[in-house]
């Protein structure tokens, strides 16, 4: 029997590490327990450890670590807590775990994942190799890469990004995206069930709006707030809007407070969302024209939806891009210009690149059979 730790500190990591944890329920040669911190415990963004236990998960550990708060010396103080934290919970579970997961960029995990290594805890990093010329994750995300023993990336590019990194061809996996291994499986509401449980018909033209500041360029994320508002007020009254609030980012909230504003002088038309969870999330992917915004599910999803994505801004700059997607720069112009004529396109036909058939199975293989 293998006992797996699994570090999930966020809405987003949750509904991707989903199908496996699922498939790991069933297993009779795998223990593991679940370690939740981060915005996880943060009532700002939905206290989403509700979420993992509504799915039938038992949260081991729950470890708060975030200040209530998105500037710059609130995301350090954050880190610095998140490492002092995980510093005594290794020094009492160090030799506990054979591996434990940690996914992602994010630099909450990226703390608790640093401060493990002078316990020399194993760790299996989930979508190392990527990068995106926006965000300030890249240095968290290849410090984990540093940090594990184990790789699972995305794409074959991110594969030989990771032996760059690493100089070791070794324990590195292509598995595509997990949230795409069990999507026909999954359960997507109807138009009726979503309009009970969301107020949103989704009968009606949808667009789905998911934005997050740019690490990168912090100070300007007070312009590009602004210019997005500006864009969606072009929009909301011909198009619903339902836009996913931001994560933990630095300047998270100077999105939150333009779409505060929106929601503001049209009720009827934005909807803003705090946690969706994968079912709803899915389902209004499905039953909207368009994605529109700089997330990642807009890259590695949205083409099981068929449906394009607006890409705005450097974000996701240097990650590999589908047909589906459109990007453009901060310009209000540019972006309604390319939305329009997006919509007029319909639906996107082509295929989604990082689908990849049976990446749960292969996770659990690799980690049954290879000897840490």
């Amino acid at each position: 029997m293998v006992k797996i730790g699994v570090l999930t500190s966020s809405r987003a990591d949750f509904g991707v590490y989903l199908p496996l944890l699922k498939a790991f329920l069933k297993d009779t040669d795998i223990d593991f327990e679940i370690i939740a911190f981060g915005t996880h415990l943060s009532n700002l963004h939905g206290y989403t450890i509700v979420e993992i236990k509504e799915n039938g998960f038992d949260v081991k550990h729950a470890i708060s670590c975030m200040l209530a708060d998105d500037s710059e010396v609130a995301i350090a103080t954050s880190a610095a807590l998140t490492s002092m934290k995980f510093a005594e919970f290794w020094a009492n579970h160090k030799n506990e775990y054979d591996i434990v997961l940690c996914l992602g960029d994010r630099f909450e995990m990226f703390s608790a994942v640093i401060a493990g290594v002078p316990y020399g805890v194993k760790f299996a990093h989930l979508y190392g190799g990527d990068y995106s010329k926006g965000a300030i994750d890249n240095v968290y995300r290849d410090g984990m890469t540093h940090a594990s023993i184990m790789h699972f990336t995305s794409n074959q590019k991110c594969a030989e990004r990771v032996l760059a990194l690493t100089g070791s061809k070794d324990r590195i996996e292509v598995i595509g995206i997990l949230s795409l291994d069990e999507l026909e499986k999954t359960h997507l509401l109807t138009i009726e069930e979503f309009r009970s449980k969301w107020k949103i018909d989704l009968s009606k033209q949808t667009l789905l709006i998911s934005f997050h500041p740019e690490t990168v360029n912090a100070d300007k994320n007070i312009a590009y707030a602004r210019i997005v508002k500006t864009v969606l007020e072009e929009l909301y009254n011909q198009y619903q809007l339902v836009i996913t609030m931001p994560n933990a980012d630095t300047n998270g909230s100077i999105f939150r407070k333009e779409f505060e504003l929106l929601k503001a002088a049209n009720p009827k038309n934005v909807f803003l969302i705090e946690n969706f969870g994968n079912q709803s999330y899915f389902t209004c992917m499905k039953h909207s024209l368009l994605l529109l915004g700089n997330s990642s599910s807009g890259i590695s999803e949205a083409a099981s939806f068929n449906k394009y994505f607006i890409n705005i801004g450097e974000r996701q700059t240097g990650r590999v891009l589908g047909k589906n997607i459109i990007s453009v720069p901060f310009s209000p112009e540019l972006i309604l210009n390319k939305t329009k004529a997006t919509l007029e396109l319909g639906e996107f036909k082509g295929e989604n690149i990082y689908k990849s058939e049976g990446a749960v199975n292969h996770i659990i293989s690799k980690l049954k059979s290879i000897s840490i």
